[in-house]
């Protein structure tokens, strides 16, 4: 049983630092779920809002929906009380009332709806698909507005209205003029998640939309560095965050940006560089050569801090 109302969720994610953990595999791309449960006994030790088990870090797009409900059950059962899980749900509407189904099974607090698979579909097509989602679960739900699921801000606040358990909005897009309408017409009813590859780039401009937290794909090998960039940005402290974006964030960036899928690799080849290894990523993924992994070890060892 899930330990938290959708209201509680929303306000719980919103007020803390969030991550998205990666998934263990093997070398023959088997789920490890030893080294998975291991690795969020680390994470769930630091401060944060909330864990996104199988989430688009976590290769959500590689695992089978049983898998999934595997990842997010070790998750669950792994976490201390009080650390919120949050489970994907996503591909077609019928799949994704399956994996709600499936995430309250296995214990989670919450969801995160990532857009249909594949195909284009105008407003009142994903609309219907929120709500159907919405309506097939007792958990709170954040939308996930990026690629072939761009929520307008009409959109958006029909679903605060139809949908009373629809806690959250995460921007993949990057649209200020979306998320200023949004905000300026919500407000505090839903809670607003960062979720731009590499989010510790915008977190500061989009605090001032009311984007209180974001998803720190860098928290899975650099957890004291990524908390201290959150706090610097909620603290509005410009100085710290910009010497921290010049010293690390912006190079890591640039790593990342040379191969399509590289924002998740270049996170499991952290993993690997703090000695944390969680093995390969899927197919159609590729790691990062050899060569970028020592251009990201060499960055890490610049961090006054770098074993996390």
């Amino acid at each position: 049983m899930t330990s938290f109302t959708p209201a509680e969720l929303g306000r719980r994610i919103g007020s803390g630092l969030l991550s998205f953990p990666v998934t263990h595999f093997g070398d023959d791309l088997s789920f490890d779920e030893g080294a998975y449960r291991e690795n969020i006994v680390r994470l769930a030790q630091y401060d944060v809002g909330g864990l996104f088990a199988a989430g688009g870090t976590g290769e959500f797009f590689s695992l089978t929906p049983a898998e999934v409900e595997r990842v997010v059950a070790a998750a669950v059962g792994s976490a201390p009380d009080g650390t919120p899980i949050l489970a994907p749900a996503g591909y077609g509407t019928a799949t994704a009332i399956e994996l709600a189904a499936a995430a309250e099974r296995a214990g989670a607090d919450g969801l995160l709806l990532f857009p249909p698979y594949l195909t284009e579909a105008g407003q009142e097509g994903l609309a219907r698909h929120v709500e159907a989602v919405c309506r097939s679960t007792s958990l709170g739900v954040v939308i996930y507005s990026r690629a072939n699921a761009v929520y307008s801000p009409d959109t958006v606040a029909r679903l605060a209205g139809t949908c009373p358990n629809l806690i959250g909005y995460k921007d993949g897009v990057g649209d200020i003029d979306t998320m200023t309408r949004i905000y300026a017409r919500l407000g505090e009813r839903l809670t607003y998640i960062g979720g731009l590859p590499t989010a510790e780039t915008f977190a500061l401009p989009y605090l001032q939309l009311g984007v209180t937290t974001y998803s720190s794909a860098i928290f899975n090998f650099l957890p004291e560095f990524a908390l201290d960039f959150y706090a610097a940005v909620r603290e509005r402290r410009h100085d710290a965050v910009t010497g921290m974006l010049r010293d690390f964030v912006l190079p890591y960036t640039e790593i990342r940006n040379r191969q399509a899928g590289y924002a998740v690799s270049i996170v499991k080849a952290g993993m690997t560089a703090t000695g944390h290894s969680a093995g390969p990523v899927r197919p159609p993924l590729t790691d990062l050569t050899a060569r970028e992994l020592d251009e990201l070890k060499a960055l890490i060892a610049k961090l006054p801090s770098a074993a996390g």
